[in-house]
């Protein structure tokens, strides 16, 4: 009973947020407006399983902590993880990260680097002559740290410095991310407030310097008592109330094959809109030490900004697993992104105590 009363008070906040936004919105689409927007890329195959976000649960999983800082905990002591995404064209991305436990401070700290791959592009001057080709990518290193404040709350927080280049092109930047974990003794319910990726340009790829992809999210889990299953609902980009995008060319109201489409009234954008906020995701916890786990997510935002309309596809959906075997952690994930197909997600952490006791 005390478990539902803390979820429907969390959902309550979540809905007082949503209509504050509704009233101070700025509207318009996300993308496109910010600089290095690899940093809001799942950093591993678990959490591409879960729809691309998971920031409530502290356990032993260190790449949870290069979003939430706050989910660090003396579980993660020793703990490395290394990551990697294969998408599209070449292109990939991924993570390394390792924690440590500091007694004398009562803190966790860990370090990451995130790191993308655009792959090889081809060059060719204005008159589209071919000068050969070049490549870009970006990377971001990531030190961060959490303490816990009391029985119930862990504050954590990372500092980024950040490294691209595209060509000829060089940029920097600085970032940071604070987040609070809440969760109770004995209890199966937890909850997390994060603002993630505060930061800017020092230098530019161009003129003037660029924003992070900021991202303000909320989140809850629940285990349910009788079944191993456990529940998340994040809400997302809540610094924004709007986020679908104005298509220009959606005014001539016709579908691929020139067929009318019917024009959505006001409440079912606004439903659409509101939906657009929240990823849902669960995890199966198999086995007597949960040496299996079987994910399920759903992210509505990716669905609408990457799906067609006039093709069915499993765009937003994902889907992975995870396996524990004699202390070695392997997890595999599949984001649903288009028509084209998913990618493929692979992690593997470890624990260093298994080959360095006294380290």
């Amino acid at each position: 009973m005390q478990g539902k009363s803390n979820m429907q008070k969390t959902l309550q906040v979540l809905l007082y947020i949503s209509l504050f936004l509704q009233f101070n919105s700025i509207s318009g689409q996300i993308g496109g407006k910010y600089v290095y927007e690899f940093l809001g890329n799942p950093q591993s195959a678990r959490l591409s399983a879960l729809g691309g976000s998971l920031i409530t649960i502290a356990d032993t999983d260190i790449t949870l902590a290069a979003a939430n800082p706050a989910l660090l905990s003396d579980t993660s002591h020793n703990q490395i993880s290394i990551n990697h995404n294969f998408a599209f064209g070449g292109v990939s991305n991924g993570y390394i990260g390792y924690a440590r436990h500091i007694d004398k401070w009562g803190i966790t700290s860990h370090v990451g680097i995130t790191y993308a791959s655009f792959g090889d592009f081809t060059a060719a001057d204005e008159l589209g002559n071919n000068q050969g080709t070049f490549s870009g990518g970006e990377t971001a290193i990531t030190i961060g740290a959490s303490k816990q404040l009391n029985e119930r709350i862990t504050l954590g927080a990372n500092l980024k410095g950040i490294f691209g280049s595209l060509e000829s092109y060089n940029s920097t930047g600085i970032g940071a991310d604070v987040g609070l974990l809440y969760t109770k003794p004995g209890s199966n319910f937890s909850a997390a407030f994060l603002v993630k990726n505060m930061g800017s340009e020092i230098s530019s790829y161009g003129d003037e310097s660029v924003s992070l992809p900021l991202d303000i999210q909320i989140g809850i889990s629940q285990k349910l008592e009788h079944l191993p299953f456990r529940f998340t609902i994040i809400a997302h980009q809540l610094q924004q109330w709007s986020v679908r995008y104005d298509d220009p060319d959606a005014q001539d109201n016709e579908t691929l094959f020139g067929e009318p489409v019917a024009e959505d009234s006001a409440f079912n954008d606004g439903l659409d809109n509101f939906f657009r906020h929240f990823i849902f995701n669960g995890e199966f916890l198999l086995g007597k030490k949960q040496g299996l786990k079987l994910r399920i997510g759903y992210n509505h935002l990716r669905r609408k900004e990457l799906s067609l309309s006039t093709f069915r596809s499993l765009a937003g959906f994902s889907a992975g697993f995870g396996l524990r075997i004699k202390g070695l952690n392997i997890d595999y994930g599949l984001g649903y992104f288009h028509l084209a197909g998913a990618s493929n997600h692979l992690s593997i952490q470890t624990n260093l105590n298994r080959f360095f006791r006294k380290f």
